[in-house]
């Protein structure tokens, strides 16, 4: 395992049980102790965790924020460097003055970050985060569709948020997903979210998912998309290589990237 990779792992533990210890770390990665303290001297700088004897904590001010935010915002912690990479590459891809669909999601709420660097841009989305991230830039138009509000995602879904997709032709929608199945394409954990996702796909020209490499066989409720009927799948070097192949059969771009080691 990557150094990168293991420090992401690292994050997950300490956002789920808020503490780690250096000698269960190193058993547990089959490292070093000395491996272990870099690791958690490189988190540190990076504000993540505070250190102390033995171990170290989720940094406190992560601690009173993710007391109060919804999930999709403590999802944002969760393979940053993974999910910034393919979310800087999405952005690449997309041109000036384009008509965007942007998901909900947390790798999507990336996405938007980096889509500040394209000028003259006309953003819908059903997230509310996406929605506030993409405010901060006075040049973008936004269109915040409408629809009943799923508070762990922070997104609007339901037959209002369908009906208003279908008015638009984008040039782009880019989407993100609960997990991926070589039987049953792109799914979704949530079946009114499956359904506006569709609605996002028929209502692009170019469709693009964005998935960290965890989301790889990976099973949802509900599928939202064929392979087929996506055209780009970024995802990052950590992801499964012969899983990316065989989507590759089915006629999807697959753009890869490296993140930080």
């Amino acid at each position: 395992m990557i150094a990168s990779q293991r420090r992401n792992v690292i994050k997950e533990m300490l956002l789920e049980e808020r503490s780690v210890k250096v000698v269960d770390l190193a058993k547990h990665f089959n490292v070093s102790e000395e491996t272990i303290r870099r690791d958690l001297l490189q988190l540190e700088q990076e504000g993540f965790l505070e250190k102390n004897y033995g171990g170290a904590v989720l940094a406190e001010e992560l601690q009173q924020t993710m007391s109060i935010v919804p999930p999709v915002n403590q999802r944002k912690f969760q393979y940053y460097e993974e999910k910034d990479a393919i979310a800087k590459a999405a952005a690449s891809l997309i041109k000036e003055s384009s008509n965007i669909i942007l998901d909900s999601g947390s790798t999507t709420w990336c996405v938007a970050r980096h889509l500040k660097q394209v000028p003259d841009l006309t953003i819908v989305t059903n997230g509310i985060n996406i929605a506030e991230e993409c405010s901060a830039n006075e040049e973008r138009s936004i269109f915040l569709i409408g629809g009943k509000l799923i508070r762990k995602s922070m997104c609007l879904v339901g037959p209002q948020a369908e009906d208003e997709l279908r008015k638009y032709d984008a040039h782009y929608a880019i989407l993100g997903t609960s997990g991926i199945s070589m039987r049953r394409g792109f799914m979704s954990s949530d079946l009114y979210e499956a359904q506006v996702k569709r609605a996002m796909i028929s209502a692009a020209q170019k469709v693009i998912v964005v998935a960290d490499h965890s989301k790889f066989l990976k099973n949802g409720f509900v599928s939202f998309s064929a392979f087929q009927e996506i055209d780009v799948l970024i995802t990052s070097e950590l992801a499964d290589m012969a899983v990316m192949h065989e989507i590759e059969q089915h006629g999807v771009q697959i753009i890869v990237c490296p993140i930080k080691k």
